[in-house]
């Protein structure tokens, strides 16, 4: 579990292996990962974006980009806590990821970027 905290806004997450979905003869290796995101500023504010690399040891980036996360634009106000579990595919056994999420304060419209803090991707036997 990695966070990290910009202007308030706390992001966590937490990734997992999934063998029954991977393919290791095949080079296919599925994780997923719930990100937590808490809104600790004094502000309500609005998910627009997420921009993500992602990385395979095999040195391929991989980046995406797109409005909301999982197909909403979560709204938060002070407080508040909203949760998503999403997936990612490697080629590999072993990567990571990281990105950042653009918000909105709702107040005045002021744009702002939170880190998502990079997560290693990696299956359990790779730990020994």
């Amino acid at each position: 579990m990695v966070s990290e905290v910009t202007e308030g806004v706390k992001v966590t997450v937490l990734t997992e292996y999934q063998p029954d979905y991977s393919s290791p003869r095949q080079a296919h290796f599925v994780f997923t990962y719930k990100v937590v995101i808490e809104n600790h500023s004094e502000n309500t504010i609005k998910l627009l974006r997420r921009h993500w690399l992602i990385y395979d040891s095999n040195n391929t980036v991989r980046e995406v980009e797109g409005e909301g996360v999982v197909g909403q634009q979560p709204v938060l106000e002070p407080g508040e806590v909203h949760e998503y579990v999403s997936g990612c595919n490697l080629r590999t056994n072993l990567g990571k990821m990281a990105g950042t999420y653009l918000m909105e304060r709702v107040l005045d419209g002021r744009q702002f970027r939170v880190i998502i803090p990079e997560f290693t991707l990696i299956v359990p036997y790779r730990l020994n």
